[in-house]
Order: structure tokens, then C-alpha cells, then sequence
């Protein structure tokens, strides 16, 4: 081994990250090794250690802070709590806030359907979304899902579950890009997205 343990240990966990290949791994170890960084080293790692501590909300399965049942939109009353918007992971939470337009709650599902990858219904927080369109009075569920295949079949998947229980339910308009991520929508498409709304199976 050309490197001492420690330090490839650090490039291989920063290399195991989404995106980040192994020169630039190595690019962020190495900057970590500088005097000047010790700071830094102690700041992330504390910050590290903090994510463990990390909670889901009881009711929408977004981050909450440690020891708290609900996240902040969801412990906001002046959120509508009968517009539910689904999305797939949390990050798409935080896009679609960032329009600065959208004024109900959430339902994050960690995912979406992926036969291929062995992503059923039963791997989705979709049983508790059911539970909760039947115990609340909802008026409107936005199926928020990625333009993608898995996110377009989960968006199918939902409406038929959704519909018979006498909910209007919409798909995020299609100024979306096929096969993108909300997380990576610039702002103004997704604003005009979340306003031209259509409603399911028109």
C-alpha cells in the first residue's frame, strides 16, 4: 500500500459517495491533511457524527430534528394540510420549497418503483400515504415523482390507488425534462411545473 491506512480509508469513503470519483476523493482527503484544515476536519466530522442523530417525521417521512415527531412543515399550521405533494426522496422537498409558491404538506416515499432494482410497493411509504389520505380530509394529492420511467410507473401505480377514495389527484406538468431529477430543476421550470398541474387520467 503506497498510503498509510488512514488516509485510504478517508479517500475510498469519500470515493463511496454518489459523484464523487477517486481523484477527487483523493483531492478532498488531501485538502483535509493540510494544517490549515484541522478546523475543518473537526467541524465535518462532528457534523458527520451529528446525521446519526436524525430523525423522520411521524407523518411525512421528511427529516425532523433529533427528538422532534415533526418536521417543520408539518408542525406549521399555516401549511395546508389537505394539499399533499408526493415526492420521491427529501431532497426533492427542498426544490420544490425553493419556488417559494407551494403552500401545503408533503409525502416523501424514499424511492420509487423499480422492478429491476427490487423496489416494490412494499419498500415505499405508500401504505402510509393510503393511511393518511383516508384519516385526513384531503382534498388534493401532486404526485411530484421524477419524469422517469420507475417515476412515471409509481405516479400510475399511485393514481389507482388514489382515486377511488374520492381524491383529485394532479401530475406535475410536463415542463419537466424526461428522465431528470427534481433535485436538479432549475427553479422557474418547477414553478411552472407545480402551477400547470394537470389532473390525473385526463
Amino acid at each position: 500500500m503506497l498510503l498509510p491506512e488512514a488516509i485510504q480509508r478517508a479517500i475510498d469513503a469519500f470515493a463511496a459517495l454518489p459523484g464523487i470519483g477517486p481523484k477527487t476523493a483523493s483531492r478532498l482527503t488531501f485538502y483535509l491533511l493540510r494544517d490549515q484544515a484541522a478546523p475543518l476536519r473537526e467541524t465535518l466530522a462532528d457534523a458527520i457524527r451529528g446525521l446519526g442523530e436524525v430523525a423522520y417525521c411521524k407523518e411525512c417521512f421528511n427529516f425532523a430534528a433529533p427528538g422532534e415527531d415533526l418536521c417543520p412543515i408539518c408542525a406549521d399550521p399555516a401549511r395546508d394540510p389537505a394539499l399533499i405533494c408526493v415526492v420521491e426522496e427529501p431532497l426533492d422537498v427542498l426544490s420544490i420549497e425553493r419556488t417559494g409558491i407551494y403552500r401545503g404538506r408533503y409525502h416523501v416515499l424514499h424511492g420509487a418503483l423499480s422492478p429491476i432494482e427490487g423496489i416494490g410497493p412494499e419498500d415505499l411509504k405508500i401504505k402510509e400515504l393510503l393511511e393518511r389520505i383516508r384519516r385526513e380530509q384531503v382534498r388534493e394529492v401532486i404526485i411530484a415523482t421524477n419524469p422517469s420511467m420507475e417515476g412515471d410507473a409509481t405516479a400510475m401505480y399511485l393514481h389507482r390507488l388514489i382515486a377511488p377514495l374520492g381524491v383529485k389527484v394532479t401530475r406535475l406538468a410536463r415542463g419537466l425534462p424526461v428522465g431528470g431529477d427534481l433535485e436538479y430543476a432549475d427553479q422557474n421550470t418547477l414553478r411552472d411545473a407545480l402551477v400547470e398541474r394537470r389532473e390525473m387520467g385526463e
